[in-house]
C-alpha cells in the first residue's frame, strides 16, 4: 500500500482571564450541547469537512456514518466538556433552520482543553463564525479552572492555522500523518481524529 504524507502542526495557548463572549453576525445564534443533538453535530461536521484537506488526512470526516461514530466516541471520553461543545444555527424555525457550525472540547490527562474538531459549513465562512466558536470552547474550559487549550491542524489548510495565531496559539510541534494514498474522501474509518483537531475553516 503506497502512503502520502500530510504536515500537522500541533499548537497551544494560554487561555489568560475571562474575555467578553463572543458576539455573533445578526441571525445566528450558539446552541448548547446536550445528548440528543448528537446527531445534529455529526452531520455538520459531514457537511463542513466533506470536501476538504481533512477528510483525506481523516477519512472518517469524508462519511455521515464515519462522523457520527467519531461523535459517539468524543462524546464517550471520560473529559467530554459539554461546556466547550457548540452549535451555531441560524434561523427560527424549523422551515428555515440551518446548522452552520460546531465544536468538541474534552479534558485531556495533562488538564488542558484539546480542541477536537471545528468546522464551518460553506455558505456561512468568512464571517467570524470560526473564531466565535473557539472563544466560546475557551470559555468553557476556563468554567473547569484550565490555564490552556491545544489543538492540531493540517499545514495546509493556512486559513485555519492564521485563525488559530490570531487567537494566541503557537506552534509547539510538527507531525506527519500517513495516509493511504488511494483513500477517498468518503472512507468511514475513524483513524485517531478524535484525540485530533481538524478545522474546516476557510
Amino acid at each position: 500500500m503506497e502512503s502520502t504524507y500530510f504536515k500537522r502542526f500541533r499548537m497551544e495557548a494560554d487561555l489568560g482571564p475571562p474575555r467578553p463572549e463572543p458576539q455573533l453576525p445578526p441571525g445566528y445564534r450558539f446552541v448548547a450541547w446536550n445528548d440528543a443533538i448528537l446527531d445534529v453535530h455529526a452531520r455538520t461536521k459531514y457537511r463542513a469537512f466533506r470536501d476538504e484537506v481533512d477528510a483525506l488526512v481523516f477519512p472518517c470526516l469524508g462519511s455521515l456514518e464515519g462522523c457520527r461514530r467519531l461523535m459517539h466516541e468524543i462524546r464517550r471520553k471520560p473529559g467530554f466538556l459539554a461546556e466547550a461543545t457548540w452549535l451555531i444555527a441560524r434561523g427560527s424555525s424549523p422551515a428555515d433552520l440551518q446548522w452552520c457550525g460546531t465544536i468538541q472540547g474534552v479534558i485531556d490527562r495533562g488538564r488542558v482543553g484539546m480542541i477536537q474538531n471545528i468546522g464551518i459549513v460553506p455558505g456561512h465562512r468568512g464571517q467570524g463564525l470560526g473564531t466565535c466558536l473557539v472563544e466560546r470552547a475557551f470559555a468553557g474550559f476556563r468554567c473547569h479552572g484550565l490555564r490552556a487549550a491545544s489543538l492540531e491542524v493540517t499545514a495546509e489548510n493556512c486559513g485555519a492555522v492564521r485563525l488559530y495565531q490570531r487567537l494566541g496559539f503557537r506552534r509547539t510541534k510538527t507531525v506527519y500523518k500517513a495516509c493511504d494514498k488511494t483513500a477517498e474522501i468518503g472512507t468511514p474509518s475513524i483513524g485517531v481524529v478524535a484525540g485530533r483537531a481538524a478545522a474546516a475553516l476557510t
